[in-house]
């Protein structure tokens, strides 16, 4: 397996040539030129190839060996199964040549969604999740999830940090460590549920399409579990985006997915934050420049939510108890959620190289 660079992704060329060719061989002419979209962590190759003739499609590729192919082939997996209409781009095919594994998916065409409070995306996304999380997961989805363990249930921190609490923590994460740490311990009993749940949304994994509106991408995580998970998972960006944190806990309050259960809303968020706080200390794995710092900025963020969740009386009481009666947000419904799907695309092909 190739040391993943140190600078960021694989490139389009260090893919094997009889992979390169099995790909333009599927899509139907050569690549032309290929651009890496800005934004996540993996060392991946993860771009858009223009062919000639003007088309473009979405690949994912790395060696067969290579922990993130499991991902790849995880999330193409997730592409198939869900549900006409969700926000999510269609799987194209999946193509194996000389121990590597590529997974193409249709191109989106537009920028990531602006979050901010001067923009409709964060109200449009908040739509997405409502309806998302609406009712449970189908048995496809559900199957095709079944095979890899959910993440989101062994995020932690809090405990690590009370127990050696680093210099550089913050008094307000410091004054609650116990309190902290006892919320983070409920998370994995509440951990388990029936919707869908995308596991990794932040603003550089959707892309504001030109023709879907706000789609969600980079399904490697996704997993089944409460409702509450993507929304709460939002929650820090939008304040990394502008929003208060006061109006963020606001939001999270009367959000259909949140609302309903705030007491596993609190514990996850806890949990997030958490695993955020530890991991940001830790030296970053090879080719993932800017994970820790962004993690630096997430815990403060997230932080900041659950402070003012927890001084709204937000939780955990004793079981079956919530501290909120559930409420609908106006904002929730406030945009229209895409729709339509187009149909799959073609099927895989192997080629040994």
């Amino acid at each position: 397996m190739p040391v993943p660079p140190i600078s960021g992704r694989l490139q389009w060329t260090d893919v094997p040539s009889a992979l390169r060719t099995c790909l333009e061989d599927a899509l139907g002419a050569p690549v032309t030129d290929t651009a890496t979209p800005a934004g996540g962590f993996g060392h991946q190759l993860a771009a858009a190839l223009t062919l000639a003739g003007g088309r473009r499609a979405f690949v994912k590729a790395a060696p067969d060996d290579d922990p993130l192919t499991a991902a790849n082939v995880h999330e193409a997996a997730v592409l198939d199964a869900l549900p006409s209409g969700a926000p999510a781009p269609d799987l194209l095919g999946i193509h194996h040549a000389d121990g590597w594994t590529a997974v193409v998916i249709a191109h989106l065409d537009g920028p990531h969604p602006d979050l901010s409070p001067a923009s409709g995306d964060a109200d449009h996304t908040w739509a997405l999740l409502d309806k998302l999380t609406s009712s449970p997961a189908s048995a496809p989805y559900a199957a095709a999830v079944s095979t890899a363990p959910s993440t989101a249930a062994a995020l932690h921190g809090w405990n690590e940090l009370l127990s050696d609490p680093p210099a550089d923590l913050a008094p307000s994460a410091r004054d609650r460590l116990p309190q902290l740490a006892e919320l983070e311990a409920a998370w994995p009993a509440l951990a388990h549920g029936d919707r869908i749940v995308h596991g990794d949304l932040r603003a550089d994994n959707m892309v504001r399409d030109h023709h879907r509106g706000v789609t969600f991408v980079d399904w490697a995580h996704a997993t089944t579990g409460p409702a509450c998970i993507d929304a709460a998972s939002l929650a820090p960006q939008l304040v990394l985006a502008g929003h208060t944190p006061e109006d963020v806990a606001r939001l999270l309050r009367d959000h259909p997915a949140t609302a309903s259960n705030p007491d596993t809303t609190t514990a996850f968020l806890a949990a997030l934050t958490g695993h955020w706080h530890r991991n940001a200390r830790k030296p970053a794995p090879p080719g993932t420049p800017g994970l820790r710092a962004y993690q630096h900025r997430a815990a403060a963020a997230g932080l900041a939510i659950l402070n003012h969740r927890l001084a709204q009386g937000c939780a955990p009481g004793p079981p079956g108890k919530h501290h909120r009666s559930p409420q609908t947000s106006s904002a929730s419904h406030s945009a229209t959620p895409n729709t339509s799907r187009p149909s799959r695309g073609w099927p895989s092909t192997t080629v040994r190289g």
